[in-house]
């Protein structure tokens, strides 16, 4: 069964720290963009940074620009959302897609950024 299946998220006061982190499962991650993506209540959902297969060339929203960073390790399966500077406005349910052949999207994983 194809899965992708977040976790790491949490509340967190603003100016703080969250590393996300999504595991695959049923395939291979590694021909794959991966990407996450996050929606805040009574919002569309929104792009916010993407990494692709083989050259790792990353991608950014720019409200997430210089704050956020994402990796991936396809030995285990996995890409990551480290989240830095947290602020308010980046409370949201995070998702994360794997885009190729297929298109897949994890269940979210709930970040509330408040004091």
């Amino acid at each position: 069964q194809v899965q992708l299946v977040e976790s790491g998220g949490g509340l967190v006061q603003p100016g703080g720290s969250l590393r996300l982190s999504c595991v695959g499962s049923g395939f291979s991650i590694g021909s794959f963009v991966m990407n996450w993506f996050r929606q805040a209540p009574g919002k569309e959902r929104e792009y916010v940074a993407s990494i692709t297969s083989t050259t790792r060339k990353r991608g950014y929203a720019d409200s997430v620009k210089g704050r956020f960073t994402i990796s991936r390790d396809d030995s285990v399966n996995t890409v990551y959302l480290e989240m830095n500077s947290l602020k308010p406005e980046d409370t949201a349910v995070y998702y994360c897609r794997a885009r190729g052949m297929k298109d897949y999207w994890g269940q979210g994983t709930q970040v509330t950024v408040s004091s």
